[in-house]
């Protein structure tokens, strides 16, 4: 098993190395209409895109586990 080295692992930039919860990478209206279990259709997509405007990109976090 080959041990990699902490220094050359990307560093979050909120929170532990590797560890995300979605809302501090740029995501697609579309991410959040799937993130809360629904098909993609134009009007989900406008809805989220809505929320997204309205709530900030930390509304995903709400739909992940």
């Amino acid at each position: 098993m080959a041990m990699t080295d902490p220094e050359n692992e990307p560093k979050a930039v909120n929170g532990p190395r590797g560890l995300w919860s979605g809302g501090e990478r740029p995501y697609d209206p579309e991410d959040l209409v799937r993130a809360m279990g629904a098909d993609p259709t134009p009007e989900r997509v406008e809805r989220a895109r809505k929320m997204i405007e309205e709530e900030g990109p930390s509304v995903i976090e709400k739909y992940l586990p």
